[in-house]
């Protein structure tokens, strides 16, 4: 019994590795909420806690964490799509300037301060007319008239 209160650093050490393992596994966030609560209990060991003090600290700390850190971790990890969209996905909406003919095969647009080729999705700009980008394919926009100032030639 004295080696285990010497030596139990190790164990809970041991633990958290293992439970850490088992996330890996399982994805459910109750075994890294545990492996958390097995490093504090790892920590009390190191600071000679009592054996008692160490399963407390450890039940706490796993209990408090499944509790306060679990949601926040799923919440995170189950965002929408809206939140999780990527630069180019968020060029479609966008206004764009014609800074070549633009038709249904080819042409260059300015979004931003980049310039892509594109097509239009319907009939043909002219440089300067105002487009809005309805979908990203590739490396093309796909653009259609702006707004009704917007010149539109069929």
């Amino acid at each position: 019994m004295d080696w285990i209160e010497n030596n139990a650093w190790m164990l809970w050490l041991v633990l958290a590795l293992v439970l850490g393992g088992i996330e890996m596994v399982s994805l459910s966030f109750v075994f890294l909420m545990l492996s958390g609560g097995a490093l504090a209990a790892f920590a009390t060991a190191l600071l000679h806690g009592p054996t008692w003090l160490q399963g407390l600290v450890f039940a706490l700390v796993s209990v408090g964490m499944i509790v306060f850190v679990r949601p926040l971790a799923i919440r995170h990890m189950n965002r929408g799509i809206e939140d999780v969209r990527t630069n180019v996905d968020r060029l479609v909406g966008s206004r764009a300037t014609v800074m070549e003919p633009v038709d249904g095969t080819k042409g260059l647009v300015k979004i931003g301060g980049d310039v892509w080729t594109a097509r239009a999705e319907r009939g043909e700009f002219l440089p300067g007319d105002v487009v809005q980008v309805v979908a990203i394919e590739g490396a093309t926009a796909v653009v259609a008239p702006g707004d009704e100032t917007s010149p539109y030639r069929s």
